[in-house]
Protein backbone atom coordinates (compact mmCIF):
# COMPACT_ATOMS: atom_id res chain seq x y z
CA UNK A 1 0.00 0.00 0.00
CA UNK A 2 1.63 3.59 -0.87
CA UNK A 3 0.55 5.73 2.00
CA UNK A 4 -1.62 9.15 0.77
CA UNK A 5 -0.48 11.64 1.65
CA UNK A 6 -1.97 15.67 2.95
CA UNK A 7 -1.18 18.93 2.28
CA UNK A 8 -1.11 21.42 5.24
CA UNK A 9 1.17 24.08 6.71
CA UNK A 10 4.39 23.19 6.51
CA UNK A 11 4.15 21.29 3.05
CA UNK A 12 3.20 17.57 2.87
CA UNK A 13 2.84 15.49 5.85
CA UNK A 14 2.00 12.17 5.97
CA UNK A 15 -1.74 11.01 7.31
CA UNK A 16 -2.38 11.15 11.23
CA UNK A 17 -2.16 7.09 11.24
CA UNK A 18 1.33 7.13 9.88
CA UNK A 19 2.32 9.71 12.52
CA UNK A 20 4.36 8.96 16.09
CA UNK A 21 1.90 9.45 18.68
CA UNK A 22 2.98 12.03 21.44
CA UNK A 23 3.56 9.77 24.71
CA UNK A 24 1.68 11.07 27.53
CA UNK A 25 1.49 10.09 31.31
CA UNK A 26 -1.74 10.85 34.02
CA UNK A 27 -1.03 12.18 37.18
CA UNK A 28 -3.75 10.86 39.54
CA UNK A 29 -4.49 7.88 37.23
CA UNK A 30 -6.21 5.81 39.72
CA UNK A 31 -8.86 7.90 40.89
CA UNK A 32 -12.22 8.56 38.93
CA UNK A 33 -11.17 11.48 36.80
CA UNK A 34 -7.72 9.77 36.11
CA UNK A 35 -9.94 6.45 35.13
CA UNK A 36 -11.78 8.43 32.67
CA UNK A 37 -8.71 10.07 30.87
CA UNK A 38 -7.17 6.20 30.33
CA UNK A 39 -10.03 5.35 28.75
CA UNK A 40 -10.65 8.17 26.78
CA UNK A 41 -7.23 8.44 25.63
CA UNK A 42 -6.94 4.20 24.65
CA UNK A 43 -7.51 4.96 20.83
CA UNK A 44 -6.96 8.86 20.57
CA UNK A 45 -5.12 9.28 17.35
CA UNK A 46 -2.46 12.00 18.50
CA UNK A 47 -1.71 10.98 22.17
CA UNK A 48 -0.42 7.49 23.87
CA UNK A 49 -0.81 6.86 27.32
CA UNK A 50 2.81 5.27 28.52
CA UNK A 51 3.29 6.64 32.73
CA UNK A 52 0.58 6.78 35.30
CA UNK A 53 1.35 8.03 38.67
CA UNK A 54 -1.20 8.24 41.56
CA UNK A 55 -0.48 8.39 45.31
CA UNK A 56 1.62 6.29 47.77
CA UNK A 57 -0.60 3.62 48.16
CA UNK A 58 -0.84 2.48 44.57
CA UNK A 59 2.76 3.76 43.40
CA UNK A 60 5.39 0.11 42.58
CA UNK A 61 1.84 -1.54 41.75
CA UNK A 62 1.12 -2.51 38.34
CA UNK A 63 -2.10 -0.67 37.10
CA UNK A 64 -5.08 -3.30 36.94
CA UNK A 65 -4.05 -4.00 40.75
CA UNK A 66 -3.62 -0.45 41.80
CA UNK A 67 -6.63 0.82 40.50
CA UNK A 68 -10.69 0.06 41.63
CA UNK A 69 -12.22 0.30 37.91
CA UNK A 70 -15.48 2.25 38.50
CA UNK A 71 -16.47 3.12 34.99
CA UNK A 72 -18.99 1.22 32.48
CA UNK A 73 -15.83 0.57 29.76
CA UNK A 74 -13.54 -2.23 30.77
CA UNK A 75 -9.85 -1.33 31.76
CA UNK A 76 -8.21 -0.79 28.83
CA UNK A 77 -5.58 -3.95 28.12
CA UNK A 78 -3.07 -1.28 27.01
CA UNK A 79 -3.00 0.23 30.73
CA UNK A 80 -3.29 -3.17 32.42
CA UNK A 81 0.45 -3.52 33.16
CA UNK A 82 1.34 -0.49 33.32
CA UNK A 83 3.38 0.72 36.63
CA UNK A 84 2.11 3.01 38.74
CA UNK A 85 4.45 5.35 39.69
CA UNK A 86 4.80 7.97 42.55
CA UNK A 87 3.72 11.56 41.60
CA UNK A 88 7.49 12.56 41.43
CA UNK A 89 9.35 14.53 38.12
CA UNK A 90 11.77 11.96 36.64
CA UNK A 91 11.11 9.03 33.44
CA UNK A 92 8.15 11.07 32.90
CA UNK A 93 7.00 12.48 29.88
CA UNK A 94 6.79 15.55 28.84
CA UNK A 95 2.96 15.94 28.68
CA UNK A 96 0.96 14.74 31.32
CA UNK A 97 -2.58 15.02 32.03
CA UNK A 98 -3.62 15.93 35.78
CA UNK A 99 -6.62 14.55 37.80
CA UNK A 100 -5.53 15.13 40.96
CA UNK A 101 -7.30 16.22 43.99
CA UNK A 102 -7.07 20.19 45.00
CA UNK A 103 -5.48 19.31 47.79
CA UNK A 104 -2.31 18.07 46.50
CA UNK A 105 -2.00 19.18 42.65
CA UNK A 106 -0.51 22.53 43.72
CA UNK A 107 2.62 21.53 45.10
CA UNK A 108 2.78 17.90 42.57
CA UNK A 109 2.14 19.99 39.14
CA UNK A 110 4.17 22.91 40.22
CA UNK A 111 7.07 20.58 40.59
CA UNK A 112 6.36 18.48 37.37
CA UNK A 113 6.15 22.37 35.61
CA UNK A 114 9.67 23.45 37.53
CA UNK A 115 11.45 19.88 35.63
CA UNK A 116 10.46 21.20 32.39
CA UNK A 117 6.61 19.34 32.01
CA UNK A 118 4.10 20.60 30.00
CA UNK A 119 0.78 20.18 32.71
CA UNK A 120 -2.43 20.17 31.67
CA UNK A 121 -4.60 20.53 35.05
CA UNK A 122 -8.18 19.48 35.99
CA UNK A 123 -7.92 20.90 39.22
CA UNK A 124 -8.84 24.78 40.91
CA UNK A 125 -5.62 25.31 42.48
CA UNK A 126 -3.57 27.64 38.96
CA UNK A 127 -7.23 28.71 37.72
CA UNK A 128 -6.83 32.16 38.92
CA UNK A 129 -3.58 33.02 38.52
CA UNK A 130 -2.83 36.03 35.94
CA UNK A 131 -0.11 33.99 34.10
CA UNK A 132 -2.14 30.53 33.77
CA UNK A 133 -4.06 30.15 30.55
CA UNK A 134 -7.65 28.43 31.24
CA UNK A 135 -7.58 27.00 27.98
CA UNK A 136 -10.67 25.38 25.81
CA UNK A 137 -8.73 24.74 22.82
CA UNK A 138 -10.83 25.04 20.44
CA UNK A 139 -12.28 28.67 21.63
CA UNK A 140 -9.30 30.47 22.93
CA UNK A 141 -6.32 28.84 21.66
CA UNK A 142 -4.28 32.15 21.66
CA UNK A 143 -4.82 32.68 25.44
CA UNK A 144 -1.30 29.99 25.76
CA UNK A 145 1.08 33.36 25.25
CA UNK A 146 0.74 34.03 28.82
CA UNK A 147 2.40 30.61 29.03
CA UNK A 148 5.64 32.55 28.16
CA UNK A 149 4.89 35.36 31.14
CA UNK A 150 4.67 32.06 33.37
CA UNK A 151 7.50 30.56 32.61
CA UNK A 152 9.76 33.75 32.92
CA UNK A 153 8.06 35.15 35.75
CA UNK A 154 8.25 31.38 37.78
CA UNK A 155 11.39 30.79 36.42
CA UNK A 156 9.56 27.11 35.08
CA UNK A 157 11.38 25.19 32.34
CA UNK A 158 8.00 23.28 31.70
CA UNK A 159 4.15 24.85 32.19
CA UNK A 160 1.12 25.05 33.31
CA UNK A 161 -2.46 25.27 31.68
CA UNK A 162 -5.96 24.52 32.99
CA UNK A 163 -9.53 23.95 32.03
CA UNK A 164 -11.81 26.18 33.30
CA UNK A 165 -13.88 24.19 35.04
CA UNK A 166 -13.25 19.84 36.10
CA UNK A 167 -16.00 18.89 33.90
Amino acid sequence: LIPVFMKGEGGIRPPLSFMKKTEVGILGATGMVGQRFVSLLEHHPWFEVKWLAASECSAGKIYREACNWRLRDPMPKSAWDLPVHECKPGGAPQLLFSSLDSKVAGEVEKEFAQAGHVVVSNSSNFRMEHDVPLLIPDVNPDHLVLVREQRTQRKWKGMIVTNPNCT
